[in-house]
């Protein structure tokens, strides 16, 4: 008689066929980071021994960046896992219910090797036993959603090391250039160090949005709903940006009656500072930005529309997805990393709404964030 163990599928064993690779990989993308951090503190106390203090400070961003990012790793990965795990525990302490009820052993059998010889990536647990036909199915919709997930995770992962890379490079091109020159020449010490301080603080922004995305889909990012008034938020922003960007005109429409709204105030105040940085960004000096806001059924219709370079028909349809750029070398010079969009996106849908984009090349862009609301 086989003991109980043996009748249990390895759903720890599928997952790790699953992931095994992904987490090798990332834990190698952590030692690189780790190094490069060490190398660049290094060959900057080379270039100014006298003042080493100097050279720590400014470096400090950059430390912080790489241990933000080890605990984002920690975050997204160990969500995921968990999320994984989850639904496999219940199919193992379904399949032990089964054996408790003393199920035929020739049926148990069949299932624990179909779940052993299928392959997770791309396969489908087919028994050949019209009694398991219910469960072949669940296990298969299982299965689909973990590949769907896993290649949300290898995207997600693979973008980052990508966004990454152009800031480290830079960072190693200047650590270089002052371990030749800058023992000398005051001039490229100094526009190293800026160098160096102004990429530590790109990836260390880019870092706090990775966190803000890996908490919100490991449920970590709860909501502060309160009452209040989505007129008065959008003074208080519209205020603000006219300090921020001055070279730009800023306008507001508001309807006469005041809109209430129930949600978190802060996180819908960014999802609007996105979209006004985004105009800020590709709209031209001296254009005009508006935000308005009116009353749409049971919704409301919140956006902000700027005389920018508008977006492509077929750009439209990505702009919310992670690390999504229309154009790479106008972002790199604009600062952008492909995630404002996606965050506001997160809050909006968060909140019950949706975001409506509408542009055009030439004449500019609308994003509008339809929120439900209570009449």
């Amino acid at each position: 008689m086989r003991n109980k163990k043996e009748k249990t599928p390895r759903a720890k064993s599928i997952v790790w066929r699953i992931h095994g690779r992904q987490l090798l990989w990332t834990l190698l993308l952590f030692l690189i980071l780790d190094a490069i951090v060490l190398g660049i503190l290094f060959t900057i106390g080379l270039v100014d021994p006298t003042a080493p203090l100097r050279g720590l400070r400014l470096l400090t961003p950059l430390f912080l960046f790489e241990q933000a990012y080890f605990i984002f790793s920690l975050l997204f990965g160990s969500a995921s896992l968990n999320r994984i795990m989850r639904p496999l525990t219940r199919l193992a302490e379904t399949t032990r219910a089964i054996s408790r009820e003393k199920q035929d052993d020739e049926v148990l059998r069949q299932l624990e090797n179909a779940i052993q010889a299928m392959d997770p990536q791309d396969g489908t647990l087919h028994t050949g036993n019209s009694e398991l036909q219910g469960l072949e199915a669940a296990v298969n919709r299982l299965l689909q959603r973990m590949r769907e997930s896993y290649a949300r995770q290898a995207r997600f992962v693979s973008d980052a090391s990508h966004e990454l890379r152009t800031p480290i490079s830079v960072i190693q091109g200047y650590a270089d250039m002052l371990d030749r020159w800058g023992k000398d020449d005051p001039q490229v010490l100094e526009e190293g160090i800026s160098a160096i301080k102004s990429e530590s603080e790109h990836m260390s922004h880019l870092v706090d949005q990775l966190l803000f995305l890996a908490r919100g889909d490991s449920g970590r990012n709860p909501l502060k709903v309160t009452d209040f008034s989505l007129n008065d938020m959008l003074r208080e922003t519209e205020s603000e940006y006219e300090m921020i960007s001055p070279d730009h005109q800023w306008q507001l429409k508001l309807p006469e009656e005041a809109i209430a709204c129930r949600g978190d105030a802060d996180m819908i105040k960014q999802a609007v500072r996105i979209f006004c940085d985004n105009a800020v960004k590709y709209a031209p000096a001296d254009t005009t930005v508006t935000l308005g806001l009116r009353r749409d059924g049971s919704d409301v219709r919140l956006w902000v529309q700027d005389e920018g370079i508008g977006i492509s028909q077929q750009d439209q349809a990505h702009v919310l997805e992670r690390f999504y750029r229309a154009d790479e070398a106008r972002a790199r010079q604009t600062g952008g990393s492909g995630l404002g969009l996606s965050i506001a996106d997160w809050i909006i849908r968060r909140h019950g709404g949706r975001i409506e984009v509408l542009s055009r090349e030439g004449l500019g862009s609308r994003f509008t964030a339809v929120l439900p609301i209570e009449r």
